[in-house]
């Protein structure tokens, strides 16, 4: 059977001397042999008890709880918990990262499309990309309904075509109608522009807005701030900042 010093089991763990004789004056390191020099010797079951006191440590247990635990006859099943727990949280920072991988890689393919950067470019496109995903929400909740505004409509429709009742579609008109009020107040209450050449974020009127030629990420309005007239950038907000 191996065995190792103080200096050894210290680098194998890779930790202080200090520590390895910290632990040991605590009494939960003990040494399983000496030399006859009067050297402490550690075992290979010791290197694997120094990493379990390490990994304690690092999930933030106090030197007094790990010796009490270690005490302990289900001292495994407390570590297994433990184990499972800092798997959960692991998982967690991960998922997190990825999230965080995701938004540099898109602000990155932002920046690619800018001959020049400024802080204020920045900053708009940090916005843009901190509400991209509550502006799709508010597209796909505009589109469902616009889906099914054109259903009622062509069903109706047909229906007064084939069998030669048309009250169904009169009444669907006017479904439709109200859908259509009510859907284009909810998206233009729900978005805001971004000027590129002051940077404010605005609000157009309700006409500009219906109006205006757009495209899926764009639309041509007149900033309220420096009156540039030209095409900006669409971004989701309640109100006017």
């Amino acid at each position: 059977m191996s065995t190792y010093t103080t200096g050894e089991i210290a680098k194998l763990c890779d930790v202080t001397v200090r520590t390895v004789q910290y632990y040991d004056s605590r009494g939960i390191l003990i040494p399983s042999d000496f030399s006859e020099g009067g050297r402490r010797l550690f075992t290979d079951e010791d290197v694997q008890k120094l990493k379990l006191i390490c990994f304690l440590r690092d999930m933030g247990l106090t030197i007094n709880s790990i010796a009490d635990m270690m005490k302990e006859d289900n001292a495994g099943h407390v570590i297994e918990a433990l184990l499972e727990e800092q798997e959960r949280n692991v998982r967690v920072e991960l998922k997190e990262k990825q999230v965080q991988l995701e938004r540099i890689t898109e602000l990155q393919k932002e920046l690619e499309k800018r001959e020049c950067v400024s802080v204020k470019n920045l900053s708009d496109i940090a916005y843009f990309m901190e509400n991209k995903k509550k502006l799709k929400t508010v597209r796909g909740i505009t589109l469902a309904v616009g889906f099914v505004m054109d259903a009622v409509e062509i069903t109706t429709f047909c229906l007064g075509i084939m069998k030669g009742i048309w009250l169904p579609f009169i009444l669907g008109m006017i479904f439709v109608v109200v859908c259509a009020v009510v859907l284009v107040r909810y998206y233009y209450r729900n978005t805001l522009y971004i000027c590129p050449e002051c940077h404010k974020k605005f609000r157009p009127t309700l006409r500009e807005f219906f109006w205006a030629a757009h495209t899926p990420r764009t639309r041509k309005l007149t900033c309220s701030g420096c009156h540039f007239k030209g095409f900006v950038v669409e971004t989701y907000g309640k109100e006017e900042e």
